[in-house]
């Protein structure tokens, strides 16, 4: 295990941009930035050895201050998408940034993924990044203290875990945002994905949930087994269009321990399987159906659509203004904590 510190460059408010780079002797490697506590690269080994980065994003830090599709980053306050812009906790109505059409989307137009975020090395192995969110920041009540720490475990795993307190009733929901492409490259349609899941969330036109939990037997949302995700990004059916042809829905997983396994993609072009296991009731998956080859990333690459996906590991979209949802409440004198970790193996 290593870690190796350097200074990235300059936040907007002229802080330093720290790069910490975490190693393992499986030939992990992870690279993380505290603007926006995120994940930069992710090198992994393929079935024959060669290392290769797993994660979209950008070479330097310039590209991370400006706007792009979140790649990476820790978003919050409450991540995903909050139905009008508006919610009601104990009879107070917060109103919220509109900044995705009528929507709150992953925490407002200034979130936790464009914040410089304090740190500091944990043995040889981790990083802890922290941040301060104040009272009423992007319309949110109370005052979040709020740590996401990366670590490299002895079982060629990257472990994310979150936690946060307030000193006032507030709403969180923290995930990471990471776009993988096990390949390295091109885009994902020949990858492999099953999501432990039996139930998935429909939403409307402006992707909020519609409330219920829809079984996906019968549907192109059963991913139950392994299937190829390009043998069901046209199909006919009325929630893949409402996403722009794709997914980007949140599946409930099944009951099971704490940290339940959520989901297995495997690459067979390279051999790589990455397992993600969580402990959220959901997991976002989706298929970067926007992406339109408008954003040049790591080694000059366009990224185009479907050039790689998310499983955002988190509780319900729209949970404040959905009472038959899994709360996301957190109340003075409780804690807040969420755990993914991404596994990777190889098979073939």
């Amino acid at each position: 295990m290593s870690v190796d510190v350097a200074m990235a460059g300059q936040a907007p408010d002229g802080t330093a941009v720290a790069s910490i780079v975490l190693a393992n002797r499986h030939g992990l490697r992870a690279t993380l930035l505290s603007w926006g506590a995120l994940l930069q690269k992710l090198e992994v080994p393929d079935r024959d050895g060669r290392v290769g980065d797993v994660v979209l994003g950008f070479d330097t830090l310039a590209p991370y201050l400006v706007r792009h599709p979140n790649f990476g980053v820790t978003v919050g306050r409450v991540g995903n998408r909050i139905a009008g812009a508006r919610f009601a906790l104990d009879g107070i109505e917060y109103a919220l940034a509109a900044n995705n059409g009528p929507n709150s989307l992953h925490g407002g137009n200034v979130g936790f993924s464009k914040r410089n975020w304090t740190w500091h090395v944990e043995g040889d192995h981790a990083v802890r990044f922290e941040y301060v969110s104040p009272d009423g920041e992007e319309g949110y009540p109370g005052t979040l203290l709020v740590a996401a720490t990366y670590a490299l475990d002895d079982d060629k795993g990257l472990v994310l875990d979150w936690m946060a307190t307030t000193d006032r009733a507030t709403v969180v929901n923290l995930t990471n945002h990471s776009y993988f492409n096990l390949a390295g490259r091109g885009d994902v349609r020949d990858h492999r994905v099953t999501l432990n899941a039996d139930a998935f969330l429909p939403v409307d036109a402006v992707s909020i949930p519609l409330g219920e939990l829809r079984p996906v037997a019968g549907t192109p949302m059963d991913l139950r087994s392994p299937t190829r995700i390009g043998d069901r990004l046209d199909a006919p059916d009325a929630q893949m269009r409402v996403v722009e042809g794709g997914f980007d829905h949140t599946f409930v997983l099944q009951a099971g321990p704490e940290l339940r396994h959520a989901a297995r993609v495997v690459d067979p072009g390279s051999g790589r399987v990455m397992d993600v296991h969580a402990s959220q009731p959901g997991v976002q998956f989706y298929t970067a159906n926007k992406l339109d080859g408008t954003f040049v990333g790591k080694d000059g690459a366009a990224y185009g659509k479907y050039a790689g996906l998310c499983l955002e590991t988190q509780h319900f979209p729209d949970s404040p203004n959905q009472p038959a949802f899994p709360s996301i409440v957190l109340r003075p004198g409780e804690e807040y904590r969420h755990r993914a970790v991404y596994r990777f193996s190889v098979e073939g």
